[in-house]
């Protein structure tokens, strides 16, 4: 089984490779998914590429943004740069990119960001060019062992490092909140921040990093081609020391002969450690604390300054880095002077406190033998690309199509005088509104689970929502639905779907752009509380999260164990129902999900009748009201 290593910036790539991995991934200056690692110039990644490929390393290089439509000749020409320099593979989110560069003469990999995480995914990504998988990190084991093993595509699983909380690809609490977008590379970590629920504060979003080498030989055996460590954004000891302990784990060494290298792993970088979801369907949280602090040693008392090594759980070596936290107030750091008894230099109260070690003197020997990276550099000169976009005659709309979200009797029954499209949730009521909808013709499409790697779903004729490539392999005949989940950014996708629900991320701008060279049916969305995240976390219930500005995040757990977090507020584009129909958009999408009767009676009729002075009187109902990215770029 390969071992894929992350390289972050030069340094990184070096560390990563001397480990010993088979395979490293990095990327370029623009269109990764970590825009703020060091990334590599084109000069720098042809050198890096020659480097890593005469010590017998593959190369995979990050193209895992999502794609606007100005940026698809930028983001082609560096696709085809990279198969000019010789890079093994790229690793692609956008379905526009993948379907622009399906004549470049280079290996692509699904990015575990575009959610595949079932057998019908793996045979789209076979279907469509792709020839490996990076699957979603919330599979359990069980789970990988069904999916993997008739795959006619190569697949790779995360085994180490960073877990987010989010559904892979789903993420929208940094954008709609934070105003800098996860798939875009730029994520603030909203689930690094403290939040408040059932009177209890705490990191309730913070997962623990995975740490799998025990999985590694199950890996394997279930047929996994490659383990991927998480960390590109992490330090060049780090890069070493993970790409060290998988090599020598996957190479079958007793765990006696790399233990040092774990106990240096866990010191250089460490929010906590666990089994993500491998070991199956457990909360992944690490709520005390969000932040790296090293390796828990365990809890020391002091008095007068003065405490003793032997009271700590594990051993501390003479020159060790170690901090002292009272909770999450970080007290201070030393180094220890001598085995035994050991003064703080510093005045601490007389009490106990937990202990880390954050270095550890063998870090700068390690820093010694790697060495300075060489001055990677290259001669290959970029070639402009062109894709040509279609300009599509839209019709323009006076009046959208008005499509509701539902999950209740109740609301359906509200909004139904206003309703030319319902999208209901797959809950014991489904049957019930679909009667009810055939009985008014009007159109009842079923919204499939977001997360449901088992599962086989049979549309009995009647339409579907999906929310990832291949979640649903459609008949002839089959009427089927993208939400907005399917992140699409730009007009250069496959009009695989009978309707496509845009981005909530794009600006009406950019909307505008897009549909006058999109030739399939459009929607966007104007009114609901936006899903920031899906989480697969057990320990998630139905709530409310507070964050530390005291805006409050609806959650709701559905029949299927995931939790949805949802916008402090509802989007409201009520005023802009004409200028979305002026683009030739067909459809808007109106979300109830969740929500009191008497608000969705009135947010029907204020969007059937077009009500634009009820604006007031819905902000006073709903709590607040925000216009999500629409006007991004316009104000």
């Amino acid at each position: 089984m390969e071992i894929l290593a992350p390289a972050g910036s030069p340094e990184g790539l070096i560390a990563s490779i001397k480990g010993g991995c088979d395979a490293v991934y990095l990327g370029g200056k623009a269109f990764g998914a970590r825009a703020y690692s060091g990334n590599f110039t084109d000069r720098q990644l042809e050198g890096a590429v020659n480097y890593a490929h005469d010590n017998d390393v593959k190369v995979y290089v990050t193209v895992n943004t999502l794609i606007k439509d100005s940026e698809m000749d930028d983001a082609v020409s560096f696709v085809r740069f990279l198969a000019d320099i010789g890079a093994d593979a790229v690793l692609i989110q956008d379905l526009g990119l993948l379907k622009s560069i399906h004549t470049v003469d280079i290996a692509k990999h699904a990015s575990t960001q575009m959610g595949i995480h079932s057998i019908e995914g793996l045979e789209w990504c076979s279907k469509n060019g792709l020839s490996r998988a990076v699957l979603n990190r919330e599979l359990t084991f069980d789970e990988l062992k069904d999916i993997v093993k008739d795959s006619p595509v190569e697949t790779e699983v995360f085994v180490q490092g960073a877990l987010c909380y989010c559904l892979s690809g789903g993420c929208l609490f940094s954008s709609m909140v934070g105003g800098r977008s996860g798939n875009r590379g730029m994520c603030a970590q909203p689930c690094r921040k403290k939040y408040t629920m059932d009177g209890e504060s705490s990191f309730k979003l913070s997962s623990a990093d995975i740490y799998g080498v025990e999985w590694l030989k199950k890996l394997e055996e279930i047929g996994v081609t490659s383990a991927k460590i998480e960390g590109r954004m992490r330090s060049q000891a780090y890069a070493y020391l993970s790409s060290k302990v998988y090599a020598a784990a996957n190479k079958g060494l007793d765990p006696s002969e790399y233990e040092e290298d774990v106990d240096l792993l866990k010191t250089v970088f460490n929010r906590g450690y666990g089994d993500g979801y491998l070991g199956g369907v457990v909360s992944p949280v690490q709520a005390a604390y969000a932040d790296n602090r090293g390796h828990y040693l365990g809890k020391a008392t002091f008095n007068k300054r003065k405490f003793d090594t032997a009271q700590l759980d594990e051993k501390v070596n003479v020159r060790d880095g170690i901090s002292i936290y009272d909770g999450e107030q970080k007290i201070g750091g030393f180094k220890i002077t001598a085995p035994g008894k050991n003064a703080s230099p510093f005045h601490i109260p007389d009490g106990t406190y937990e202990v880390f070690r954050t270095f550890d003197p063998r870090i700068d020997e390690i820093k010694n033998l790697v060495g300075e990276a060489p001055r990677f550099d290259g001669t290959t000169e970029r070639r402009q690309m062109h894709v040509p976009m279609k300009d599509i005659e839209r019709t323009p709309i006076d009046m959208p199509e008005l499509s509701f979200y539902l999950g209740s009797i109740r609301n359906l029954e509200a909004v139904l005088p206003y309703a030319d499209r319902v999208y209901f949730e797959m809950n014991d009521n489904l049957a019930e509104a679909r009667e009810i909808c055939d009985s008014k013709g009007i159109e009842c499409v079923s919204i499939i689970p977001r997360f449901a790697p088992m599962e086989k779903f049979d549309p009995e004729g009647r339409p579907l929502m999906v929310h990832t490539p291949g979640q649903y392999r459609p008949k002839e005949g089959d009427r089927v639905y993208a939400s907005y989940f399917m992140n699409t950014f730009n007009s250069f996708g496959k009009n695989q779907f009978y309707q496509t629900t845009l981005s909530p991320e794009l600006s009406k701008n950019e909307i505008s752009t897009l549909a006058s060279h999109y030739p399939g049916r459009l929607e966007v969305m104007v009114f609901g509380r936006t899903e920031l995240m899906c989480t697969r976390d057990p320990a998630m219930h139905n709530g409310t999260l507070v964050d530390e500005k005291g805006f409050r995040f609806p959650v709701y757990k559905d029949n299927r164990e995931l939790s949805h977090i949802l916008n402090s507020s509802d989007l409201m584009l009520l005023p802009y129902l004409r200028e979305i129909g002026r683009m030739g958009v067909e459809s808007v999408g109106i979300d109830l999900r969740k929500r009191p009767e008497n608000i969705a009676k009135a947010v029907a009729r204020a969007y059937g009748e077009f009500d634009v002075r009820s604006k007031a009187d819905l902000q006073t109902m709903c709590g607040g009201l925000n216009y999500g990215a629409y006007l991004r770029g316009t104000e």
